[in-house]
């Protein structure tokens, strides 16, 4: 069945897309930002001290199953220092490992569109104000996007980019349900619908590896993203960090964590099933060392991604070949 969404799908472009030009076999973020701005961009992660509705009792209590926010945001494992003090340590420690002058301002941990606007807007400007800003990167659920907010976004998309990425994470609602998100599939649709012609960017989260989704489970998550158009996607393994529930399910055998070559044969399925005009912005999940418990390989991402591009190069296959618009 086609989605709703098939209709607002481009074409397949008849010209090879410059990633498959530059000898890429799928759109690395890499590759995106540098022909966006001309030079390289590294985002800086923030922490504008949210929460979530399914941490604060609004829709659930507890946040997500696999959810330790300072496992996977550099922001929240430091002092809760203001938008600038943050963006100056951040642009430090990155300019420390990377040849880089220019960044986008990532609002990471929690739902950062989840307070009022007033407080959105001032949060979004003060970190627009630092002059090697270039843009900001925007983290929310697609529950906690009221007009209101996405009319912010539309104003400030007309000034500076701006990419607004949702944790839409599955399409399946019992898979939803099992991770205590709050909200079901339905919610995920009318977001990005919502979200759609604004003038902002829209990327989505995915993970693969969830309890009881199957092969096919998982690439029917990956023909509807493809069939919405989106912007980019990020897709994580399912991994397990200390102190959640999915750490407690790992260590009594309730959760298998997918082995490396399991997670390398769907990622490469689903990457196949995404139009070629999909920025793929992460290809993996991993946390801190001493907050993992597993799996141990999603340390390895420079692995990860030579098994990735290996099997893709086994298999004469890049993304998008099996992409079908309207599917």
């Amino acid at each position: 069945m086609a989605s709703i969404f098939s209709s607002l799908v481009p074409p397949l472009a008849t010209a090879m897309p410059t990633w498959r030009a530059a000898g890429l076999r799928y759109y690395s973020y890499g590759h995106f930002l540098r022909r966006r701005f001309g030079f390289r961009v590294q985002k800086v992660s923030l922490d504008g001290g949210f929460t979530c509705p399914n941490v604060d009792g609004t829709v659930a209590a507890g946040g997500c199953t696999f959810c330790d926010n300072r496992s996977f945001s550099p922001s929240r494992r430091l002092p809760r220092w203001s938008i600038a003090a943050q963006l100056e340590e951040g642009i430090r420690r990155l300019k420390q490992r990377h040849d880089v002058d220019r960044f986008l301002a990532y609002f990471q941990p929690a739902t950062n569109t989840y307070a009022p606007v007033p407080r959105l807007r001032a949060l979004y400007e003060q970190a627009l104000a630092h002059p090697k800003i270039v843009g900001l990167a925007v983290g929310t659920r697609p529950d906690c996007v009221p007009e209101d907010v996405l009319d912010l976004l539309a104003e400030m998309a007309s000034r500076t980019y701006l990419s607004l990425e949702y944790g839409v994470q599955t399409i399946h609602d019992r898979s939803l349900d099992w991770m205590n998100r709050g909200h079901h599939h339905a919610a995920s649709v009318d977001a990005i619908g919502r979200s759609r012609g604004r003038g902002f960017e829209i990327c989505v989260h995915v993970i693969l590896g969830l309890p009881f989704e199957s092969r096919e489970d998982m690439l029917a998550t990956a023909r509807e993203v493809a069939g919405w158009g989106v912007d980019a996607v990020k897709i994580h393994n399912l991994y397990a960090v200390k102190h959640t529930p999915l750490a407690e399910q790992v260590a009594s055998g309730q959760v298998r964590l997918m082995e490396r070559g399991e997670y390398v044969n769907v990622l490469c399925d689903f990457l196949e099933l995404l139009p070629e005009t999909c920025v793929v912005e992460r290809v993996g999940g991993d946390a801190p060392p001493d907050y993992l418990v597993g799996p141990a390989w999603c340390l390895d991402k420079a692995g990860l991604r030579r098994a990735l591009d290996e099997e893709l190069l086994r298999r004469d296959s890049w993304q998008g070949k099996f992409f079908r618009p309207g599917a």
